[in-house]
């Protein structure tokens, strides 16, 4: 299941918009409220499962 997918049915109820951008690179990063909360450039890997979810879910 993406990323996507999992935010969208574990907090439909808050999340008023969701958008995803196309890089390229192996750049992967995620952010909330202009926050960036998870970086792939920054850590050198991509995140575990699970991972993003949780510090999504410590900010709501």
């Amino acid at each position: 299941m993406s990323l996507a997918t999992e935010l969208l049915r574990k907090h439909e109820h808050n999340i008023a918009s969701l958008t995803l951008i196309p890089s390229d690179g192996g750049c992967f990063e995620v952010t909330v409220n202009d926050q960036l909360i998870y970086s792939k450039l920054a850590t050198g890997r991509h995140a575990e499962a699970g991972e993003v979810l949780g510090l999504i879910e410590k900010l709501i």
